[in-house]
């Protein structure tokens, strides 16, 4: 099996697919039902579904997403419309929201060491 797709929950899903397409550069490719695809040069899709029930708790599962300088992408998450999450200051990565509140990090894009809970020193 391979992974093809990875699917965020909204229950407005329209501006967090604008927030996820500009953020990661992928524009919209369509919309099916209640889902809007991103899509990306190697196949691999990112949905955004369509549902009711709000976010509550954290998520089970989240994307890291690789930078170089985490002040300027902890800006541009800001400005369109995602927010920097509390309580995870500690670890070396830059853990934030989008506007319906999915957890994801940016870490580094150069290599670092982890320790045994799952912690790193890499400063930006």
């Amino acid at each position: 099996m391979e992974i093809k797709a990875f699917i965020i929950d909204a229950t407005d899903p329209e501006p967090v697919a604008a927030f996820w397409s500009e953020l990661l550069d992928w524009p919209i490719a369509g919309r099916t039902g209640p889902y809007i695809w991103l899509r990306r040069e190697n196949g691999t899709v990112l949905g955004i579904q369509r549902v009711d029930e709000r976010k509550t708790v954290k998520n089970r599962m989240h994307l890291d997403l690789a930078a170089s300088d985490f002040a300027a992408e902890q800006r541009r998450v800001e400005a369109l419309g995602g927010r920097r999450l509390e309580g995870y200051d500690d670890g070396g990565f830059l853990v934030m929201a989008d506007p319906e509140g999915n957890e994801f990090c940016i870490i580094p894009d150069a290599p670092f060491d982890l320790d045994d809970e799952g912690r790193t020193n890499y400063q930006d």
